[in-house]
């Protein structure tokens, strides 16, 4: 069997646990302790988890965070989802095949366990930045505080990100990579007694009777009464409709990170992104950091709307970026095969005579975020004191989530010590900066003195950044401490820069090279970041140069290599260049250019066979031909279609379907929503029975 674990990662340490023994249709098959059965599974090379009831497709990991149940699978007897169930030796692991089957049990089901109730000041949902920021806030204050997080880690999102962080480097740890910061809230947490850590824990529901029910620990059913409720869930990516999007190999970027970053499984070799948001331009620098080769991004829009010095280090690195163009379908039987996209006007129409196919065996879909605030809502709704924070509150990066709890969980503070606490007004200006859209783009600046050596900044768009101006040990770099979304200034001293390479390891959007004039009369010496595998390149060996935008300078030997153990992880590769390039060299390519097919538009599918409902394989045709009849009520198309009525209870199919309803003309207004009603994800009724037997 193939094996696609990942064995070398630049930023990564790989440490695997012991080696686990388990089935997969009665064949042995091996992970390691901690791995997910879905992790084991792709490890192994198997996609295809089990086949829908309906017409049989076959379905594979999507979200891989538990929202829908793509994923199911029967372990040991019982129906479980792949993606957050971990593998125990010997497990016997058979794919879903139809409907389920109830397990034989011999539970008295005569009595039950009383349900555990439990009152506090606080509770909080969601350890990612923003729920861990809170919760260090309260605790510091000396208030009681539950935090809840339903994975077996805190730090939410922040363990799946390898790279370095934007933002303040005083206030949100920025020019750290999120890997970093989650350890360092972490262990900050678990040393505060007054913050009751629950892992593997899920709130369910919040109850007209102010109560919330959770799953602790995945197995104890608990009733938790608090004073204040802060909800700090994030966010849950949105769902795009076409033809083949539920075909296995077909990703949320948030799955494709879980599995690259914290399971270190390759899942892919041929990855497109669809998406150029700072998601999906991020994932596919962390896929080719994993060795998948990025054959594309496509964005509707003319332009990327994430940051500049991400979609600047994916085209240096040659990954070509299409704007203006949109998916047509996936192709494939069991599995992703290739992948048809056009190109779209300014009414984002199909221009016909435009479509191309890429060969790839994995769609990444990064269209934008949707906060989980449903139990924010019913809170609300019931009277509960609470608010929300982070994603759940504002979509927005990390480091403003960051902000964004400290401030809430600092308010909740006040209002429980009101005389002792305050809040500095500097947090709200700091957070809105934090939170900030990428701002304008400037012309490049370079000093052109083609004498000594000092950097050159390639970053060109106002975004909240400071690290370099900690960096150089001679504080010849400066950003404008009132808003750092000024670009970086060089101001030389009479000493001069050292080459210390600080700024080249440092910068998070990997945009500062060192420009050396002092070699010879000829060359100069330009030294850039590397956060790639050491295998990749050798000294001696031929590199492509690119520009900021990816335009191809030729090429040039690599002489050098620098790793200090102060570069956290990032080296220096140095080449020598002619001193007209010097520079504008920001960067090189490490694969060659995608090759794609021009395809006859007339075989398109038509877009009523996309799948809207995954769960019940509902069509976008048969939700518009009830549109086309006048429904215009979501309970009244669920009762008919039974979309909205699978295991993830609506959330990835609601906002498709009322965008089916923009499409046909119907205004959200006219539109009656879903009534979503508890539990918020699915629980095995011997839970609530307070029993552990299966």
């Amino acid at each position: 069997m193939a094996d696609y674990h990942i064995h070398e990662h630049p930023i990564l340490k790989i440490e695997r646990k012991d080696k686990v023994p388990f089935f997969w249709q009665g064949k042995p098959l091996t992970g390691y302790q901690g791995d997910t059965i879905a992790s084991a599974l792709i490890a192994n090379g198997i996609h295809i988890f089990g086949y829908h009831p309906k017409d049989h497709a076959p379905l594979g990991i999507f979200c891989a965070n538990g929202q829908c149940a793509q994923c199911m699978v029967i372990a040991d007897g019982l129906a479980v989802k792949a993606c957050i169930t971990e593998i125990k030796p010997q497990m016997k692991i058979l794919p879903m095949k139809d409907l389920a089957s109830l397990p034989t049990t011999n539970l008295n089901m005569n009595s039950y366990a009383p349900i555990k109730e439990i009152s506090i000041p606080v509770l909080i949902i969601g350890g990612g930045p923003a729920g861990l920021s809170a919760a260090l806030e309260l605790g510091h204050a000396g208030i009681q505080t539950i935090l809840i997080d339903d994975k077996w880690k805190l730090g939410g999102k922040l363990i799946l990100q390898t790279h370095r962080f934007f933002g303040s480097k005083n206030a949100v740890y920025a020019g750290s990579r999120g890997i970093e910061i989650a350890k360092l809230l972490q262990d900050e947490i678990y040393s505060i007694p007054q913050i009751d850590v629950w892992l593997k824990s899920t709130a369910l529901a919040v109850f007209s009777d102010k109560k919330v029910g959770i799953l602790r620990n995945d197995d104890q059913y608990v009733l938790v009464s608090p004073e204040f409720l802060l909800i700090a869930c994030g966010a849950r990516e949105k769902n795009l409709s076409f033809p083949g999007n539920t075909l296995p190999g077909i990703f949320g970027a948030g799955a494709f990170q879980t599995l690259v970053n914290r399971d270190l499984i390759l899942p892919a070799k041929q990855l497109l992104i669809i998406g150029g948001g700072n998601v999906g331009l991020i994932t596919g620098y962390h896929a080719i950091q994993a060795g998948v080769e990025v054959v594309g991004l496509i964005e509707a829009q003319d332009h990327c709307s994430g940051y500049k010095v991400h979609e600047d280090k994916l085209r240096r690195l040659g990954v070509p970026i299409f704007t203006s163009h949109t998916i047509l379908e996936a192709n494939g039987t069991d599995h992703v095969e290739s992948v048809d996209v056009i190109e779209v006007s300014e009414n984002f129409q199909p221009i016909p005579e435009t479509r191309k196919t890429f060969i790839c065996d994995c769609v990444l879909i990064a269209i934008g975020l949707d906060p989980i605030n449903e139990l924010y809502k019913k809170a609300q709704e019931f009277g509960i004191q609470t608010t929300a924070a982070g994603d759940a509150e504002q979509i927005t990066e990390a480091s403003a989530a960051i902000y964004s709890g400290k401030i809430r969980g600092r308010e909740i503070a006040m209002k429980i010590k009101s005389q002792s606490l305050k809040i500095p007004s500097h947090w709200y200006a700091e957070k809105e900066i934090m939170a900030s859209k990428p701002g304008a783009i400037k012309i490049e600046h370079h000093p052109q003195k083609k004498s000594g050596v000092y950097p050159v900044f390639h970053c060109t768009q106002l975004i909240p950044c400071d690290p370099c101006a900690y960096l150089c040990p001679l504080n010849l770099i400066h950003i404008d401490k009132h808003d750092i979304r000024n670009l970086p200034v060089f101001s030389e001293s009479t000493r001069g820069c050292t080459s210390c390479f600080n700024c080249v390891a440092g910068c998070p959007g990997l945009a500062i090279t060192l420009v050396d004039y002092r070699a010879d009369n000829e060359d100069a010496i330009v030294s850039l970041p590397f956060e790639l595998n050491r295998n990749l390149i050798n000294i001696g060996d031929d590199i492509i140069l690119a520009d900021s935008q990816g335009e191809s300078l030729g090429k040039a030997k690599i002489f050098s290599l620098i790793d200090r153990k102060a570069f956290n992880s990032t080296k220096v590769l140095q080449v020598k260049v002619s001193k007209e390039i010097a520079e504008l060299v920001a960067g090189y390519s490490m694969q060659e250019p995608t090759a794609f097919i021009a395809i006859n538009v007339a075989h398109h599918k038509f877009s009523n066979d996309a799948i809207i409902c995954r769960c019940e394989r509902v069509t976008a045709g048969e939700i518009r031909d009830l549109i086309h009849k006048g429904y215009r009520d979501l309970n009244e198309i669920k009762t008919i279609t039974r979309a909205g009525m699978g295991a993830c209870g609506g959330k990835t199919c609601q906002p498709l379907i009322t965008q089916l309803f923009i499409q046909e003309g119907i205004s959200p207004d006219d539109i009656t929503p879903q009534t979503n009603r508890p539990l918020f994800i699915e629980v095995p009724l011997n839970k609530f029975a307070g029993t552990h037997t299966q």
